[in-house]
């Protein structure tokens, strides 16, 4: 293979690997907690390997861009937090199939673009950061529940961030697996390791929509799609957003019914991809991109596999590799919600209530943290034309852009 080919595949090999390695857990996690079986769960990773591997070798040979795809990373953990609906998991379905239907229109209508570009940053980031803070706290709940096997996982993460950060998730994982195997042993399920799509007919409910599919398309397009678009442009790419949003709703679409919940633009592991380390020419990264779809198509055929060890080991365990993996997201997140002075009251109050686990109305605490902080914002507005703004108040107030 020619250098100035096997460069960017090898930098679209490990762009994949850790994105699959550093978050499938979270996925699984994410899709076990809103009601799906381990079959359901492991048909929905295989659903989304499968649609992202296509729209990225799609989108990169179209647009000779990297453009990485990967599945919702936050949008995981906030079906982690939002628990099961009332409908269970067909109610799940219909909710990741809305919020793929809104990304399409995102893309094909600005208007709506508009709408979720007037939400703050820092709320978006505060309900963010509230959907993560719960699942973060699982590594101090397993050192504490099961010391013996908790204790070399997150020592192994600890120590990969200090000379190889970015196999710091993947080496924690490859210590739960060793952990597992030594405290009970690997279960094979009974149809086996393969690929097994499990085809689930929606159900759409008020609870679940504002629940789960609203709170999902915000947190995917502010927290995946624009920061992706933001890394790119970071490297000096600026493809037009419609194709991409366009593509990736489809996607999003069409696994809902497998059981996958949103694909979308990689954010964590976009620079791996776009960078300088991918190949020195920028006109040649686009390689990179399509290597990490191909790989991708190659992963799905292990969802049965990544299942099966997510289903041997205790969940405790499970949820500390999860919670390793969001801790960076949620730095990024709280650090985003609290810079801006003029809204950082407003994004305390977001954060506070998403993370509180609440549900009123069959509705989840994210949306009620996202109304709360709105809600503040507006009255801290109402009160500085009498008051007096102080000068970091609305002016400074940065909100989530939609690069077009």
């Amino acid at each position: 293979m020619r250098s100035d080919v096997a460069q960017p595949v090898a930098a679209g090999i490990v762009t994949s690997l850790v994105g699959f390695a550093s978050s499938f857990t979270v996925v699984l996690t994410g899709l076990a907690a809103v009601g799906a079986t381990h079959a359901e769960a492991a048909s929905g990773l295989l659903a989304l390997c499968v649609t992202m591997g296509v729209v990225a070798i799609a989108l990169g040979l179209r647009l000779r861009v990297p453009v990485s795809i990967a599945w919702s990373t936050p949008g995981a953990a906030l079906l982690a937090a939002v628990g099961v609906p009332h409908g269970g998991w067909p109610a799940a379905v219909g909710a990741f199939l809305v919020a793929g239907g809104l990304t399409i229109v995102a893309g094909l209508w600005r208007p709506l673009g508009r709408l979720i570009a007037a939400i703050p940053a820092p709320l978006a980031s505060a309900m963010l950061a509230g959907v993560l803070l719960p699942i973060c706290e699982a590594p101090a709940h397993a050192a504490v529940e099961i010391p013996a096997q908790a204790a070399p996982v997150v020592a192994t993460w600890a120590l990969l961030g200090l000379v190889a950060r970015r196999w710091a998730v993947p080496g924690a994982l490859i210590a739960a697996a060793v952990a597992t195997a030594l405290g009970g042993g690997f279960h094979v399920p009974a149809d086996g390791l393969g690929p097994h799509p499990q085809w689930t007919a929606p159900s759409f409910g008020l609870g679940a929509l504002v629940g789960i599919a609203l709170p999902l398309f915000i947190v995917t397009m502010a927290s995946q799609n624009v920061t992706g678009m933001t890394v790119l442009a970071s490297f000096g790419y600026r493809p037009p957003l419609r194709p991409i949003l366009t593509a990736t709703g489809v996607a999003s679409v069409a696994a809902a019914p497998l059981g996958g919940h949103a694909v979308n633009v990689a954010a964590i592991t976009a620079a791996l991809s776009a960078g300088p380390d991918a190949h020195p020419d920028p006109g040649r990264r686009w390689i990179a991109s399509v290597t990490g779809g191909v790989v991708y198509l190659a992963l799905g055929l292990g969802a049965g596999l990544a299942t099966a060890l997510v289903a041997s080991a205790p969940p405790v365990l499970v949820e500390c590799v999860a919670g390793l993996a969001l801790l960076a997201p949620l730095a990024g997140a709280v650090t985003s919600a609290v810079t801006a002075a003029g809204t950082r009251d407003a994004a305390i109050a977001t954060l506070a209530v998403s993370a509180s686990g609440i549900a009123a109305l069959q509705i989840s605490a994210p949306f009620w943290g996202l109304v709360a902080g709105l809600a503040l914002l507006g009255l801290q507005r109402l009160r500085l034309p009498r008051a007096g703004a102080d000068a970091g108040t609305p002016r400074d107030e940065q909100r989530v852009r939609v690069p077009r």
